[in-house]
């Protein structure tokens, strides 16, 4: 029988238009492979460097206006106490509050709150129940009350003039007289007729103080939206304040 004459479809040589698909294809495939591996090792990057360093965050809430609005994300700092320097009067931190503004963190399923949660490092989530986002107004050992005969804070004996604060506003409608202890702080919102801060934690374990080591790191720039873009301004109202006597702690 002749073999050489009963060659089949498949056997035959493919011609040049052929070959040139057939290498397309593979071209694809690995650049899809490469755009896909690519792609993760970016969003690894992103989320170590949201963890150890600069971490986007959503303001959930009008708390913090007119200095943060609702919807601004703003980078997080995380390096900013990491040597040695703490949280200062007048410094807006993002802090866990698990344990002092709320009792303890909701039940997630995993699966969803590691989705969530990788989302909130990326900025693209509001942020875990838990986190929130204040002005610290007094540090360990200070005593700050409220209010004046003006009706401002004082902070060690000096009253302070809040040029941050919603127009409108006063410092406080809640009256208080406190020594922050210790390791803790005095945190307030901006908008202080919808803040739920310290002063809302007086009664609750802790007495409304947030502990230093629960900050995640201070909000020094808003990186969004793009008309935004803008440094967290410093303010001086803190800066007449003398220190706290070293023997400063407990409740006054």
């Amino acid at each position: 029988m002749d073999t050489e004459a009963q060659h089949t479809e498949r056997d035959r040589p493919s011609g040049p238009e052929e070959r040139s698909r057939s290498v397309l294809s593979r071209l694809a495939r690995v650049s899809w492979r490469r755009a896909g591996l690519t792609g993760l090792a970016g969003a690894v990057a992103l989320l170590l460097v949201s963890h150890f360093v600069v971490q986007p965050f959503q303001i959930p809430s009008g708390s913090m206006e007119p200095t943060l609005r609702i919807g601004d994300r703003v980078l997080v700092n995380k390096l900013a106490y990491r040597f040695g320097s703490g949280p200062a009067r007048g410094d807006v931190v993002v802090f866990d509050g698990t344990g002092t503004f709320v009792r303890e963190a909701p039940e997630r399923d995993p699966v969803t709150g590691l989705l969530h949660g990788a989302a909130a490092a990326l900025g693209l989530a509001e942020p875990a129940d838990t986190d929130f986002v204040k002005r610290v107004v007094g540090v360990g050992g200070d005593r700050v009350k409220c209010c004046d005969k003006g009706g401002r804070v004082e902070v060690n004996g000096v009253p302070v003039a809040e040029e941050y604060l919603y127009a409108g506003d006063a410092p406080s409608q809640v009256p208080f007289d406190i020594v922050v202890p210790q390791g803790t702080l005095w945190v307030m919102g901006d908008h202080r007729s919808h803040s739920r801060d310290s002063r809302d934690h007086l009664g609750s374990p802790g007495g409304g103080m947030v502990p230093v080591d629960h900050v995640i790191g201070r909000a020094d720039w808003i990186g969004w939206p793009f008309g935004r873009w803008s440094g967290v301004a410093p303010t001086g109202a803190f800066h007449d304040v003398p220190e706290a006597p070293a023997a400063g702690g407990g409740h006054g």
